[in-house]
């Protein structure tokens, strides 16, 4: 993996709180609202979905209002996606798979890829292609034991973020097994979730991190 925290915006964020906000669902009329909640809170790493209603919208008022954060899209699922994500300001581009194209597209805009993987053959492919971190999911069906596994053969340098299911409960045990950070989806935000819920259920995410770091 490329650059280094002084010189990778993606690396600063992730530095600050390797935590990934996921707002799917999110609508244009909240993104700033909500954004800013999660800004308070020490989150740095904000995806809104593309299943989500007009988010591109969202993510060009998200990129614009907190240029302190790395906002970027998930389920991004084609290298066109990839571009309209980048054009609106985004640069993070997130996927449930690895498809190569779209790692390779995400490269050339200069934007950080974080495709999904589930074996160490997807692991190292994504990395070949460039990734700068790797999403395992769905993490339901990646235990503990097979991060540990994971972490065992990959560079150590390798960002790898368990996303699906997660829960403050289980947080801690998958750290422990190598995980370097998460994306928190439901738990975190859902349409309707008001921003000053978003701010109470970020703080004890970002508290829950940084009590298992000793911070």
């Amino acid at each position: 993996m490329s650059g280094t925290p002084a010189r990778n915006p993606f690396e600063r964020a992730f530095s600050a709180l390797p935590l990934v906000a996921i707002l799917r669902g999110l609508d244009p009329d909240h993104a700033v609202a909500i954004g800013g909640a999660l800004v308070a809170a020490g989150f740095r790493l904000i995806e809104v979905p593309l299943n989500s209603p007009e988010p591109l919208r969202s993510i060009e008022r998200l990129a614009r209002a907190f240029p302190q954060a790395f906002v970027g899209a998930g389920t991004v699922l084609t290298p066109t996606d990839a571009v309209a994500v980048h054009r609106a300001g985004g640069r993070m581009i997130v996927a449930p798979n690895f498809d190569a194209s779209v790692v390779a597209e995400a490269v050339r805009l200069g934007a950080a890829a974080l495709p999904g993987v589930a074996t160490p053959s997807e692991a190292f492919a994504a990395l070949s292609a460039g990734a700068a971190a790797l999403k395992l999911f769905p993490a339901e069906m990646i235990p503990p034991a097979a991060v540990k596994a994971l972490r065992a053969v990959l560079p150590s340098s390798v960002r790898l973020l368990p996303v699906g299911g997660i829960s403050l409960e289980n947080m801690d045990t998958y750290r422990r097994a190598g995980a370097d950070g998460f994306g928190i989806g439901s738990s975190l935000f859902q349409p309707g979730t008001g921003a000053d819920e978003v701010r109470r259920r970020a703080e004890r995410w970002a508290d829950a991190w940084r009590a298992g770091h000793g911070d």
